[in-house]
Parts: structure tokens; C-alpha cells; sequence
């Protein structure tokens, strides 16, 4: 058995400056539980704003880029090295240090898209496997304890077998050229070396995608895609349609749009069975909808004290029913999560971390997009996953 219990040590790469938008709700995930501090960071692409940005956040160790942070933090003895980086740069600085820190056996929390190409994917995770690193990818959504309990009731066979999944995320802040006004969150997603081969897709439709994975437990083994370029003169897409023939017969729809005028984030997913659909939405989402044929509809609410709540489900609950948990307490579900492998590999006594996407789903999120990519290109032609 390891020593007592201390909090983690986290770090972070990306996230700083002014205009990035991803680090400052990680920096308040990690921190939500009073289970880990603010330890290391390389926020920033210039040296030394990188360090001051770690100064003015109050990280203990600033870092100029995250390869000297990787190597100095690497160096330290496991009792002062960081236990976990969580990686909040563009998709195209994913890899490098996703890569370090799982071949040093620190424990990584990775923003979506995992990589930019496939070839990449594949390669990390030879990387995650071999050294048997905990890893996590931030599709943020899986960690509203109504998506979790949603996953648990398909599993226990509450709506039979599986038939359909409709799996929907709406935005509307790319309907305009706004990456030419200097919007430095919008110019990168639009710019396929930092983006990767789709821009709405890679953005929005792995997190519609990772739905039917999470909750419906089925991947794809074939799409039907139409990516197109609404706003003219861009690069990537900026609204994405799939079609897609699942595991075990079923099919789902996949739609993801960055035009879609006065859509906030609008995302949610339908699974429908032999016996049952559920419905889930960020709208609503503290409520999980159960319908079946000849019964009224049955709302499950959020609330710890629901006896219908599974205990892999409990944990992540944070407040009595009534009070909202919303974006930041599921994104610190993930966080959690982490912290919970990382405990259970070194003996400490925790619950039991739930299964939270990790580096194979990562991988899974870019077959999809490569495969959709493909199929778009040859007008809709069915194409492998």
C-alpha cells in the first residue's frame, strides 16, 4: 500500500492568454473537489509569457514549452513530479505532449479531437498502452451524471436491444466569417494544419459521435457522410451529417453544425430499442426522459438521494436534488475520474472510477472523422470505419 493520501499534482499545457477559452474551465474542474492543486504549466506558444501566465494563475512551476516541462517534471521523484497534464492546446499541439507524458507515466487528460490524424491516434496509443498510463479524453458531456446513469440503464437492457440513435449538436457562433476579424478561437478551428482533415466534425461531431459510443454502446462500422462548407472561402467544413450502420444492426444520424443561427450548445442524443427510448439534452440536463408503448412518460430526476441512481453513478454527484450541476462539475467528473485510476493503481482506497472515455474511444472519435472525411469526398459513398 502507498503512503496516506495526498492531493494530486496536476499540470497543464495550453490554456493561457487572454483569448483561450478551454483552460480556465479546467483550471476550475481540477480544483472542485480539493483533491489536486495547481502544480506545473507551459500555458502559453512564447516562453516567457508561458511563465508569467503560470505565475498570474498560481501554478508552483512555470514552464517556457512543454517539452522542458515534460523532461524537468519526468526527472523529479514520483513524490514531487506531477501526476496528471491535462492538455487544452489546438488539436495540432495534442500529440507531442500527450505523447511524453504517457511514455513517462503521467497521467493525462486530453482534449478532444485526440489527435489530427489517425496515424497519430494509432501511434499514442501504443504509446498509453505500453507504459499502461490512465488516460482520459474530454468529451465533457459523458460527465453529466444523467448521460452516466443513461449509459448504465442501455447496459441493464432497459430498452431492449438498441435499433436507433439520433445524436445531435447545434452551434451557431461560425455562421459568419467571423476568423476574419482576427477571432483567434475561430481562426484556428477554420485552419486544417492546426484543426486536423474537419473542422465542424473534429470540433462538435466527435462529441455527437462519442454519445452513441458512451450511452448506446455501439461504434460504427460504416458512414454515409455530407460535410459542407456553408460560409465561403473556408477550408473546413462548418456543418456535418452522418448516416452511420452500427455494431449489432443498428443505425444512427449524426449531425453537428456551426451555422445553425441562435443554437447554444444544443446537444443531446435519442436511443431507441425494442422496448424503450431514452432522451437526454443539454437543455434539460438534469432530467433523463423513458418512454415506452402504453406508459406514461417516466422522468428520472438528478439527485443523490434517487434510490433508481446506480452506485457507479452516486459518486459523481456533488449536491442535493434540486440544485443544478452543470458544465463544470461534469467536466470535473472527468478530472475525477482520472484521479480515480490514478489512486486505484498506487492502492489508495477510492471509489470505483467509472468508465469515462479514454485513449481507445480517442482513437475510435478520429476513425470516424477520417471515415466521414472520406465519404464526403466521394459524394456519400458508404465507407469503413
Amino acid at each position: 500500500m502507498s503512503s496516506a493520501p495526498r492531493k494530486m499534482r496536476t499540470g497543464m499545457v495550453g490554456g493561457g492568454g487572454p483569448s483561450n477559452f478551454f483552460g480556465a474551465p479546467h483550471r476550475r474542474a481540477t480544483l472542485m473537489d480539493n483533491s489536486a492543486e495547481l502544480t506545473a504549466a507551459a500555458l502559453r506558444s512564447d516562453p516567457e509569457g508561458s511563465i508569467a501566465s503560470a505565475r498570474e494563475l498560481y501554478f508552483a512551476r512555470g514552464y517556457g514549452d512543454w517539452q522542458s516541462m515534460m523532461k524537468a517534471e519526468a526527472a523529479l521523484p514520483e513524490s514531487e513530479r506531477i501526476d496528471y497534464v491535462t492538455i487544452v492546446t489546438p488539436n495540432d499541439a495534442h500529440f507531442g505532449p500527450a505523447d511524453a507524458a504517457a511514455a513517462a507515466g503521467i497521467g493525462v487528460l486530453c482534449e478532444k479531437p485526440l489527435t489530427t490524424t489517425l496515424e497519430e491516434a494509432r501511434r499514442l496509443q501504443a504509446t498509453v498502452t505500453k507504459h499502461k498510463t490512465p488516460f482520459v479524453v474530454a468529451y465533457t458531456y459523458t460527465g453529466f451524471p444523467m448521460v452516466m446513469f443513461a449509459r448504465e440503464l442501455v447496459r441493464d437492457g432497459k430498452i431492449g436491444k438498441v435499433r436507433k440513435v439520433e445524436a445531435w449538436y447545434p452551434q451557431g457562433w461560425l455562421a459568419t466569417k467571423i476568423e476574419s476579424d482576427g477571432q483567434k478561437q475561430a481562426s484556428w478551428r477554420v485552419d486544417p494544419k492546426k484543426s486536423g482533415a474537419s473542422g465542424c466534425g473534429g470540433d462538435i461531431g466527435t462529441h455527437a459521435y462519442e454519445f452513441v459510443r458512451f450511452v448506446a454502446g455501439l461504434g460504427a462500422k460504416k458512414v454515409s457522410s455530407r460535410l459542407t462548407r456553408f460560409v465561403e472561402g473556408r477550408s473546413l467544413d462548418d456543418d456535418f451529417t452522418v448516416l452511420a450502420e452500427l455494431e449489432d444492426g443498428a443505425i444512427a444520424t449524426i449531425a453537428a453544425s456551426q451555422i445553425t443561427i441562435g443554437a447554444q450548445n444544443d446537444n443531446g442524443f435519442r436511443i431507441s430499442g425494442t422496448t424503450g427510448t431514452l432522451e437526454w439534452s443539454i437543455t434539460d440536463h438534469n432530467n433523463l426522459k423513458f418512454l415506452s408503448a402504453h406508459n406514461p412518460l417516466t422522468v428520472y430526476r438528478l439527485g443523490a438521494e434517487y434510490g433508481y441512481l446506480p452506485a457507479s453513478v452516486k459518486p459523481y454527484i456533488r449536491m442535493p436534488s434540486g440544485h443544478p450541476e452543470g458544465f463544470h462539475e461534469a467536466l470535473a467528473n472527468l478530472h475525477r475520474t482520472l484521479e480515480w485510476q490514478i489512486r486505484t493503481a498506487r492502492g489508495e482506497t477510492c471509489p470505483t472510477p467509472f468508465p469515462h472515455p479514454g485513449i481507445d474511444d480517442g482513437v475510435a472519435g478520429m476513425a470516424f472523422i477520417e471515415a466521414a472525411v472520406k465519404s464526403s469526398a466521394q459524394s456519400g459513398a458508404w465507407v469503413e470505419v
